[in-house]
């Protein structure tokens, strides 16, 4: 997973920088520091621990149930920093926000955030006669399958009219469609990732 001992734990007094970022969405959660205990914490229980200058050694969401649960811990070329991806249990900040950086830090992984709402729509039991839409699509193979279509044409017409704004707003509710559809069969975001990553490294 991570090699600490080819850290530089020198630079910072003891501590590297830990950038906390989201798994599945994408969003960056917040900045903290860790030492070398803090990381061996973090490896031994696979949930995130760090080291502030003022609290010492803390385990995030030990009193909040807010925890990190850790997907990977990355080192930069420098060795004084770790990218950690993790699966957050609640809210990142103190202030209670899912990010330390505010809402707007949504906005810049707006595809991971919809993924990840389609995927907890998906995982609720909606035996209400009043279901959300993503739910009625998600319960509806034929419903999907026909706005996949109606979608599509009118992307399709937004652009042969070369309407900017609406091929956008066509494009959107296209990708939205898609996600529903794609998590009906058991997939996500991440699995249309992988396959464009695979592509990004195929001559085309």
């Amino acid at each position: 997973m991570l090699d600490l001992d080819k850290l530089d734990f020198t630079k910072g007094n003891g501590l590297v920088t830990v950038v906390a970022q989201d798994s599945t969405t994408g969003v960056l959660l917040m900045v903290a520091h860790a030492d070398r205990e803090a990381l061996e914490k973090t490896v031994a229980t696979g949930e995130m621990h760090y080291r502030s200058r003022t609290r010492g050694l803390w385990h995030k969401g030990e009193t909040s149930g807010n925890v990190q649960r850790v997907v990977s811990l990355m080192a930069d070329c420098d060795g004084d920093a770790i990218l950690a991806r993790v699966i957050p249990a609640g809210p990142a900040c103190h202030t209670g926000t899912q990010s330390c950086f505010g809402d707007e830090a949504l906005d810049v992984h707006a595809l991971g955030v919809l993924d990840c709402t389609i995927a907890k729509r998906a995982a609720m039991e909606d035996t209400s006669a009043t279901k959300s839409y993503t739910r009625r699509l998600l319960d509806d193979r034929n419903l999907r399958l026909k706005k996949i279509g109606e979608e599509s044409a009118e992307l399709v017409t937004a652009c042969a009219d070369e309407d900017l704004d609406r091929a956008c707003e066509e494009t959107a509710d296209v990708i939205y469609h898609a996600l529903v559809a794609l998590r009906a069969l058991g997939g996500s975001l991440a699995d249309v990732e992988t396959v464009l990553a695979r592509r990004r490294g195929e001559k085309r």
